[in-house]
């Protein structure tokens, strides 16, 4: 019989997934239906989210030849019947405190910052790049971790260095830099453009790097159709981009620069984002979402 999930202590929440202890080694890493935009949980959840988070977090740590945090099947009869589905039972790391982003494409931040300063994380770029762009190459422009509520913010490698030392700061932006590459590889192959993606990565007992959290998900990464990619323009995406610019259009009626929380989403774009985080596993990995774990929203 699968334990409750209160019978797990709960240990750490974010902004989307939660952490409960199963015992010293072994933690439960329970992801939701919650969204995050612009620092802010919004009030609306994206049905299924939890279950396409995990199911392509699962996906892609089986393809990656990369030591990962995943120590069981994600039927692992520790995991409890109420998150069959959304939760991996994962090894317990101590977490570097940084966002390892790869970008291969120009968007998002790594825009503003070129317009303001023509480099990305102290990253020079050559001049006359526009949205989306492609760089000449794929580049490590890291993030230091926020708590929730604020803002996650870029830094550049000799700040890493600082706060992790030289070696693990090099390790870390090689291992960013090689699984984004063999990643960006894979999703073309698809008809699906990487633009970037984020990694966290935790240390094990041994000192070993370890891929940890989620993995090349539409949270944590920018994915682009590859038919009609055209620089100079926002592209349209598969991931929580849709989310955002809903909430910074008209319709929405929400300032972003104001201190009020964002709106609820209403159900055509609940609906839309949904479908948007479906298409992107079933196209990446082509699997059916329909065979995965757990109930269907």
């Amino acid at each position: 019989m699968r334990p409750s999930l209160e019978s797990y202590p709960h240990l750490a929440g974010g902004k989307v997934r939660d952490l409960y202890v199963i015992d010293d080694e072994h933690l439960l890493l329970v992801a939701s239906d919650r969204i995050s935009a612009y620092d802010h949980v919004l009030d609306t959840p994206i049905p299924d989210k939890g279950r396409v988070l995990t199911a392509m977090s699962v996906f892609f740590f089986n393809l990656l030849e990369v030591n990962h945090h995943l120590a069981a099947e994600p039927d692992d009869e520790r995991i409890p019947a109420e998150v069959l589905g959304r939760a991996l039972v994962v090894k317990r790391l101590k977490m570097v405190p940084i966002e390892c982003v790869a970008r291969g494409y120009l968007t998002g931040s790594g825009l503003i910052d070129y317009r303001q300063t023509g480099a990305v994380c102290g990253v020079p770029l050559p001049d006359g790049l526009v949205e989306a762009s492609r760089l000449p190459d794929p580049i490590f422009t890291p993030a230091s971790k926020a708590e929730i509520g604020d803002h996650d913010e870029n830094i550049t490698f000799d700040e890493v260095v600082d706060k992790v030392g030289q070696d693990l700061a090099v390790k870390l932006r090689e291992d960013t830099l090689d699984i984004y590459g063999r990643a960006a590889m894979y999703a073309a192959d698809k008809g699906i453009l990487l633009a970037d993606t984020k990694f966290e990565f935790g240390l094990d007992d041994g000192g070993n790097l370890v891929l940890a959290d989620e993995v090349l998900t539409p949270d944590s990464s920018r994915y682009w159709p590859a038919e009609g990619y055209e620089p100079g323009k926002v592209q349209p995406s598969f991931d929580k981009q849709f989310v955002r610019n809903w909430l910074t259009s008209p319709e929405s009626g929400w300032d972003r620069a104001s201190d009020t929380p964002p709106p609820p989403l209403p159900q055509h774009i609940v609906d839309a984002t949904r479908e948007r985080y479906i298409e992107a596993y079933e196209r990446i990995s082509g699997l059916s979402f329909s065979d995965w774990l757990g109930p269907s929203a």
